[in-house]
């Protein structure tokens, strides 16, 4: 238990800088009178009493963190940090009379901050707007990593801050730094992140949302989330200005965040070229959207190929991209349409943005160790090293990348047989676990792009709640605290 107290008294920190972050609700809260600010009020007092008193309880324990303190604190944070997101939904719906269980507040909390965007909510439209502003600054907060923004403003985690950044940061090469020390780094990445957040709000507005849309939609689009304030999403404003503000923003945002930094920090346009990813993520979306586009104008669905390309393109982007924004209900499209956005959910992201899945640098090296199998078959003593970007892979990361793919497909299956024991129907039991683990938010059947979870039991909710966890942290940083290994001294 001794050993915990400095993961405990970080905890503590990060929960009171959480709690500072309902500021922003209770402002909006505030401004329009939507009868939300007692419940802001409440929440933010009580968050920020238990996390001063878990750090001023625990501070003759502190002491530099070590790799396991930061598994074990990264997963600490985001299940404690969704049940305190989870606090003003409770007061608020309790206050004004109406149900809301303590399992589909936290689901909703979390769908928020591991930026999947699928919902429990209903009657968003009649909701106070401080109420929708909390859900999407939720996935704001959760784009980017609310453990990446306390490293770039709490120094005093010291040295402990890399084991905390390498523990959440995405992807299979953790260790590249952009700057000498990681707190440098944390900054910058989030000085590009909030950059693009506020183009993308002033995109926004300029294409004829209000401002309070706007923001909304800016959280959602940035952190690749796909809540909304509106119950028929982007089908209400039915402007192509807008879906085109959001499509820009998706893909930029689809992009690793560090490839960005590089591009900003040199003035020039050379990373996105010499990034194999980058690359590889823009190709698969192009061909996804021909594709669907094909297929949606032959099949008779819309009767000019201008229409049918407008579906195809915002619709897989939003999916492929893991946002989950939909303008129509593409689940009435030809199965395979809306299966290949799902398919491409998996892996179309990259590592270092804000989307989920698999991420296309795993793809593209199980594509090229598979490659290098069969020239091993032809050719067993020849030296044919992996290469992305004109640099070699080592060995560890190729054996990382497996391991992950193999834990992938495992979590995918037994978490689907789970949702399958409790009878629900195949589509919805697959498609539910899918999207709750890439963090795309709709799936298809009843969480299709016009459903909602709500029909899901609380057990199911809570399946999908933990596939969401697992897949935002990246499957290892959950899974480990599972082993005897990781308990041991």
């Amino acid at each position: 238990m001794r050993k915990l107290l400095p993961v405990l008294n970080v905890l503590g920190l990060i929960i009171v800088l959480f709690a500072a972050t309902m500021a922003i609700p209770l402002g909006v809260s505030v401004h329009f009178g939507d009868g939300a600010r007692h419940a802001f009020t409440e929440a933010m007092a009580v968050s920020a009493a238990i996390g001063l008193a878990m750090h001023l309880l625990t501070r003759r324990s502190r002491r530099e963190l070590t790799p396991r303190d930061g598994f074990l604190l990264v997963s600490l944070v985001w299940s404690t940090l969704a049940a305190i997101a989870a606090l003003p939904l409770l007061l608020y719906y309790h206050q004004a009379g109406m149900a809301l269980s303590v399992t589909d507040a936290y689901f909703e909390a979390m769908s928020g901050l591991t930026t999947t965007g699928a919902t429990v909510l209903s009657g968003l439209d009649g909701l106070p707007h401080s109420i929708n502003v909390w859900r999407c600054t939720l996935i704001w907060i959760g784009g980017m990593g609310i453990l990446v923004l306390a490293v770039a403003i709490l120094p005093m985690l010291g040295a402990g801050g890399s084991q905390i950044f390498r523990a959440e940061l995405p992807g299979p090469m953790k260790d590249e730094k952009l700057t000498p020390r990681i707190t440098g780094t944390a900054k910058g990445l989030y000085a590009i992140y909030m950059l693009f957040s506020l183009l993308c709000a002033l995109a926004y507005r300029a294409a004829g949302m209000s401002w309070y849309d706007a923001y909304c939609h800016m959280a959602s689009t940035i952190g690749l989330g796909g809540f909304s304030n509106r119950d028929a999403g982007f089908a209400a404003f039915n402007s192509p200005a807008v879906e085109f503000v959001s499509l820009v923003f998706m893909i930029i945002a689809g992009i690793s965040f560090t490839v960005h930094f590089q591009a900003f920090r040199r003035h020039s346009l050379g990373p996105y070229g010499r990034s194999t990813e980058a690359k590889a993520y823009l190709a698969a979306l192009a061909i996804g959207v021909a594709l669907i586009t094909v297929l949606l104008y032959t099949r008779g669905v819309y009767d000019s190929a201008w229409t049918a390309f407008r579906y195809a393109l915002f619709n897989t982007v939003s999916v492929a991209t893991t946002t989950g924004f939909a303008n129509t209900d593409y689940s009435s499209w030809p199965i395979f349409a809306p299966v290949l956005m799902l398919v491409l959910s998996c892996f179309a992201t990259s590592a270092g943005s804000t989307g989920g899945g698999i991420k296309m640098i795993r793809l593209i090296i199980l594509i090229k160790q598979a490659r290098r199998e069969f020239i091993h078959i032809l050719h067993p003593r020849a030296i044919n090293p992996i290469r992305v970007g004109g640099l070699p892979v080592s060995n560890q990361v190729v054996y990382s990348v497996l391991a992950y793919i193999l834990l992938y497909w495992a979590s995918l299956m037994t978490l689907t047989m789970a949702m399958l024991f409790t009878d629900l129907e195949p589509v919805t039991a697959f498609t539910a676990v899918l999207a709750s683990l890439n963090n795309t938010g709709p799936g298809l059947g009843m969480v299709g792009p016009m459903g909602s979870f709500a029909e899901l039991s609380d057990v199911q909710t809570w399946i999908c709640t933990f596939a969401m966890l697992i897949g935002r942290l990246e499957l290892f940083a959950v899974l480990v605290l599972f082993t005897r290994a990781f308990w041991r001294k």
